[in-house]
């Protein structure tokens, strides 16, 4: 503490000092000439500023133009340089000439030749949706308890094609456990795609029971209704004349992320009595089913449900006449799978 200030007080003495050396000394301008104390005081005496007079700006006498109304208008008051005019999208002068007439064929063909553009064209359209595509489906392959006589009944597909033309086979029938075959039926079809909703369809249809078989000639359609219900309907000209018709719907309402309600319904109708095969003209049968699936997995789902069928008018007096039953409720329990 006393060294701090002891050097306090030394600094203190050492600037009078210093002051003093110049004291006396008179302010001199840069030429040598003393100058008066009161100037020297000023730092910036002897610095003259130039008068208003003299120091005009560099655009005195350049007269301004008056003020532009632009009303508006971007960029009115802008001078366009002579000739020029203002680039548009098409980059065309203003006028009412018409369009230049669009080019055929590709843009890209024009570049790399039409040959090489073709072949990468149609690999594009096969990539995306040209493709060849197949599938078996089975929407039911069930178990039926119908009191006492237990049977069996299936109806599937399988198609192979693209968008828009398939070949598709169907296949349905039923029978009783130990007993003959009730009646069976394959559909060989050619499938054209009318949207993308409906199909229509043309083909075949060769019955294997109840004797005598018969085939008929098919035109039909299926597809996606509104509400997403799916439904197919067709007629069915025989080889002896006789003319049938058939239409059938269900939809699938989830209940929850695996199990899937299915109602459906179908009906089968015939133009005339076809004794030798115990139909009846009108009506003939009348199926209604409600099927509960569980659908972890798409591709087989098993299901349990009621079915009730019906038979009327003269189908219904031919089955009786034979003594077998017009209908009832069934116990039904399956799968549905494809792949």
């Amino acid at each position: 503490m006393k060294m701090l200030l002891l050097a306090s007080f030394t600094s203190l003495a050492i600037v009078p000092a210093a002051l003093a050396q110049h004291a006396g000394h008179a302010a001199h301008d840069m030429s040598g000439h003393q100058l008066d104390a009161s100037v020297a005081d000023d730092p910036h005496a002897g610095h003259r500023m130039p008068s208003l007079q003299t120091e005009q700006d560099h655009h005195t006498g350049h007269e301004q133009p008056p003020p532009q109304r632009h009303d508006g208008i971007p960029h009115a008051g802008h001078n366009m340089p002579a000739g020029s005019h203002a680039s548009s999208s098409t980059d065309l002068p203003v006028g009412n000439a018409p369009a230049p007439s669009a080019q055929p064929g590709l843009a890209a063909s024009r570049y790399w030749g039409a040959e090489a553009m073709a072949q990468a064209d149609a690999e594009m359209r096969r990539e995306h949706g040209g493709m060849t595509y197949h599938q078996v489906i089975l929407n039911i392959a069930e178990y039926q308890a119908r009191g006492g006589d237990d049977g069996y009944r299936w109806d599937g597909e399988a198609w192979i094609g693209g968008d828009i033309n398939r070949f598709t086979l169907k296949s349905e029938g039923e029978g009783s456990f130990g007993g003959a075959l009730d009646g069976a039926e394959v559909q060989a079809l050619y499938s054209r795609a009318l949207d993308p909703y409906w199909n229509l369809q043309v083909g075949l249809r060769h019955d294997f029971g109840p004797d005598p078989s018969r085939t008929y000639a098919v035109v039909g359609v299926e597809g996606l209704a509104p509400y997403w219900f799916e439904v197919e309907g067709a007629l069915f000209l025989s080889d002896k004349g006789d003319l049938f018709a058939r239409a059938e719907a269900y939809y699938d309402q989830r209940i929850t992320q695996d199990l899937v309600l299915q109602p459906r319904v179908e009906a089968n109708l015939a133009a005339q009595d076809v004794p030798e095969n115990r139909i009846g003209s009108g009506l003939t049968n009348l199926e209604l089913g409600l099927r509960l699936r569980f659908e972890r997995k798409r591709e087989f789902a098993p299901y349990v449900g009621l079915s009730w069928e019906r038979q009327f008018g003269d189908t219904a007096k031919f089955s009786r006449a034979v003594g077998e039953d017009t209908g009832g409720f069934a116990f039904v329990a399956g799968v549905r799978t494809w792949f």
